[in-house]
């Protein structure tokens, strides 16, 4: 597991599937995998230092927040190039989370410190800090609440204007809870959760928390891109190009895919 987080991951009610061989895919070739079609449409590069924890799209260009004790970091990036066009290092020695933007603000999450910080969303510059309790993990934003995952099978719509829960959502899988939710991206009125440790993105219904489709992200990259890489983690999405990004922790690319749902 990564040297991130000191967990026992938990037996998933498609952990039957995990075991299954998922085909292997060249940047070309889609990946056939769990009855529907994962297609790499663009491959771009990324930072392979970058510790991926957080991950959207605004404005024509891409924003990611990376974790680790003092390595951690809020960055505007180039798509097309990777370059990091700014960044603005989390304070002190706080580990990074998720990040969401809402209206003209930058939310950015904390492992265990119980910080979110508040950056405006033109300059990145530090407005302000909220406090919650336990562990933050993944943040999106719906166009009234923050949704914040921490690791469990619930998630928290989180008031953007004092960090206050406002409610709470079970996530469950077939009936079953779906734990380890971590990054989030809100898409198309779906919530799309990276589950943590696997090669799987869940789409859940915000209105039941029933899991929609397990995403089997599975062979993406190809033998060489994987070498040195972490999991899976990070998703953005384009509403206006319609265009869904994913990467994952020390990945040297960031994917376009097209999901067949």
């Amino acid at each position: 597991m990564s040297h991130r987080r000191n967990r026992i991951l938990v037996v998933l009610p498609f952990a039957a599937v995990l075991a299954a061989p998922s085909c292997a895919v060249d940047g070309r070739q889609p990946a056939e995998a769990n009855g529907q079609t994962v297609r790499v449409v663009n491959r771009y590069p990324h930072d392979r230092n970058a510790y991926t924890q957080g991950l959207f799209f605004d404005g024509g260009v891409l924003y990611e927040g990376t974790g680790l004790v003092n390595e951690s970091s809020l960055r505007r990036v180039e798509l097309t190039t990777g370059n990091v066009l700014q960044r603005v290092d989390i304070p002190g020695d706080h580990f990074g989370e998720g990040i969401a933007r809402a209206g003209d603000r930058i939310f950015q999450l904390t492992w265990t410190s119980g910080i979110a910080y508040v950056y405006d969303g033109q300059s990145l510059a530090l407005l302000d800090s909220m406090r919650y309790q336990g562990e933050g993990w993944g943040l999106t934003y719906d166009g009234q609440a923050l949704i914040m995952s921490d690791g469990t099978d619930v998630l928290e719509f989180r008031d953007p204007s004092d960090f206050s829960v406002a409610k709470t959502l079970q996530v469950r899988d077939k009936g079953a809870p779906l734990r380890n939710l971590n990054e989030l991206e809100y898409i198309d009125g779906e919530i799309w959760a990276n589950v943590y440790q696997t090669d799987f993105i869940a789409r859940i219904d915000p209105a039941t928390g029933d899991v929609l489709q397990m995403i089997d992200l599975a062979g993406v990259l190809t033998p060489a891109e994987k070498q040195g890489t972490d999991v899976l983690n990070g998703i953005a999405w384009d509403p206006q190009g319609r265009r869904i990004f994913v990467t994952g922790k020390r990945w040297p690319v960031l994917l376009e895919i097209d999901v067949k749902r």
